[in-house]
Parts: C-alpha cells; structure tokens; sequence
C-alpha cells in the first residue's frame, strides 16, 4: 500500500481488489518495474481523461472503474475545449515533464485496462465524443471518411 505521509496509517485505507487488479494490469501492459509507476501512469492518464470527457459517458466510465480509479476521473473539472490524441499526449508529457513517448506508452498502457472495465461499446461512445487520434491510443483503429 502507497502510504500518505499526511494521514496517519492507523487512518489509511487499503485499496479495493479491483483496483490492485487494474494496477496490476497496467503494471503488466506496460512492463513497469512497480506497483508504484504503474499507480503514477494511472493517475496521471486517468485525470487526463477526466479532463476531457463530460456527460453520460464521464458518469457511466466512472461507474465501470474501481472506486479509487474513478475518484482520480471524476476530480477533474472538464476543459472547454478538448483535446486531439496528440494534443492530449503532449499535455501529459508536459504536466509529468515525461518524455512524449514514455507518456504515449503510458496512455497506451492504462487505456488498456480502462478499456477491459469500460468495455467496447462505452468505449465506442467516449470515441465519438472526442476528438480525432484519442482511438489510437486505446489501440483501436481510427477510420476516417475520404476528403
């Protein structure tokens, strides 16, 4: 358990099963040498995310996640303006000052779990809602009509 240097540990709680099963996911599809960095990628993409999505499918992403996961989602205030896949990655790199392509595997990596609670058709839903280049980095393909 991560302790908080500013509760007390007899005042901690331990983290649900099915959060320790989504960090371990991550730390698996991400090859993390810990716990610990995957739980910091989590934080990282899922308050991303949180950033970026509104409405019913922000409210039935969180209902999907383990309580402390969708606790990181739900804190974020939603941006006005959303951002593209890229433009997303770059923000992450930017507010963890991680490399582009350590905070793409990042991304890569917890949307992978994200997507294994969410399931297909929300996750169909939340790529409608944003922007181009966000399927991609759920590994999907992003099919677009020709000009």
């Amino acid at each position: 358990m991560i302790t908080d240097v500013r509760v007390p540990a007899e005042h901690q709680q331990p983290y649900s099963t099915a959060y320790e099963q989504m960090l371990e996911k991550v730390r698996y599809e991400g090859a993390y040498p810990t716990r610990e960095r995957a739980e910091e990628a989590v934080r990282l993409v899922l308050a991303g995310l949180g950033r970026q999505l509104t409405g019913d499918e922000r409210v039935h992403l969180a209902a999907c996640l383990p309580l402390e996961a969708a606790r990181v989602l739900t804190a974020q205030v939603p941006d006005t303006q959303p951002l593209t896949g890229w433009a997303f990655v770059k923000d992450l790199a930017a507010r963890s000052g991680a490399s582009l392509a350590t905070t793409r595997w990042d991304t890569g990596s917890v949307f992978a779990a994200v997507a294994a609670h969410a399931g297909p058709d929300l996750i169909t839903r939340i790529l409608h809602q944003l922007p181009t280049g966000h399927a991609l980095l759920f590994g999907r393909a992003e099919l677009t009509s020709a000009a």
